[in-house]
């Protein structure tokens, strides 16, 4: 099968890349380990990210995405290339045309400096579309219907929140506050209650797997193993579900702020939609148990959890790269 057409969901933790016809093909991080000695690019993808943490001086790990925008350009370029050969194969009669997705608050440079890499990194045409657009997509809400839709899509580097009637956006907020936040206060946490030291990876493993939005009166409980800071040994602890909880209390709090941020903006007609039909909650934020329950709780507005909540924007991609002309105001390039 001579494949044409790449949906690249490029993402602050993870980057998915979608075939027509054949779905989500790849999902890896956004990680890319390379070697300072001569500048040679060593690992990419889940390769590169079971080096973190464990790398001696001369292996650098870099994360080439920031809050959803290039932070490394060169860096993201190798990665972009990487995942195109690794989904369509290095040796090629034709470049693929991209569908590319970014933050809904980025600036035209940024753009340009997206469009640019994958351009450099052996793609045709390409193509960007905003995150809350394409995950309104790839959770089957019908954006070009005249009737608000509300989506909030919770990522590694940003939370994406929108209001979307006849294709386009209406209002939105964009706060660089997601689930590499939330790692980042449960370390925290960790080390201020504890005096305990963990790594990055630990604590994603902790949200993930007890990880709660709301207190609860089960309490989930798990063993972490760290590094003790007085000791200088490790240690063991056992964490539960509602001291990660309080641990993630602030970013959430930005979160669902910027939720009723966006309600505020709204025109009456469209906010009246919001509430009957609720808003759609995407992205790997999605996960967090009772995420949706928080943010009915401090709205009013029901919310739900979109099927597959991970791969929307991967799944909006295609969607896209099937009707280019139906979504071409969704979309964006240069020539």
């Amino acid at each position: 099968m001579i494949v044409r057409k790449l949906g690249i969901d490029l993402g602050t933790a993870n980057t998915l890349v979608f075939i027509p016809k054949k779905g989500i093909v790849i999902n890896e991080p956004s990680v890319v380990a390379i070697s300072e000695d001569d500048n040679r690019v060593l690992a990419i993808g889940a390769e590169a990210r079971e080096m973190l943490g464990r790398t001696p001086e001369m292996i650098k790990i870099y994360k080439p995405l920031k809050d959803g925008v290039i932070a490394d350009y060169r860096v993201t370029e190798a990665m972009i290339r990487y995942f195109i050969n690794k989904a369509i194969g290095s040796w090629r009669l034709f470049k693929p045309d991209l569908v590319i997705s970014v933050p809904v608050g980025v600036t035209s440079t940024e753009r340009r400096a997206v469009i640019d890499a994958a351009r450099e990194a052996g793609a045709r045409e390409v193509y960007v579309a905003r995150e809350p657009i394409l995950a309104a997509l790839g959770a089957g809400v019908p954006i070009n219907s005249p009737a608000g839709n509300m989506i909030v899509n919770i990522g590694g580097g940003t939370t994406e929140v929108a209001i979307i009637s006849l294709g386009g956006i209406v209002s939105w907020s964009s706060v660089r506050i997601a689930g590499n936040k939330m790692d980042e206060a449960i370390a925290d946490y960790i080390k201020r209650k504890y005096n305990l030291a963990i790594g990055e990876r630990t604590a994603e493993a902790i949200k993930m797997k007890i990880g709660t939005a709301l207190p609860i009166k089960k309490k989930e409980e798990l063993e972490i193993r760290g590094l003790d800071l007085g000791e200088g040994l490790p240690k063991n602890i056992v964490l539960n579900a509602n001291e990660i909880a309080e641990a993630i209390d602030l970013p959430l709090k930005d979160i669902v702020q910027a939720v009723k941020s966006v309600l505020a903006e709204t025109p009456p007609e469209l906010a009246a939609d919001v509430m009957e039909r609720g808003l759609l909650i995407s992205g790997g934020g999605a996960l967090l148990h009772n995420i949706n329950e928080l943010i009915t709780k401090v709205t009013g507005v029901p919310s739900f959890i979109a099927d597959e909540p991970l791969y929307c924007v991967a799944k909006g991609t295609g969607i896209i790269l099937d009707n280019l002309d139906l979504y071409k105001k969704s979309i964006s390039t240069y020539r």
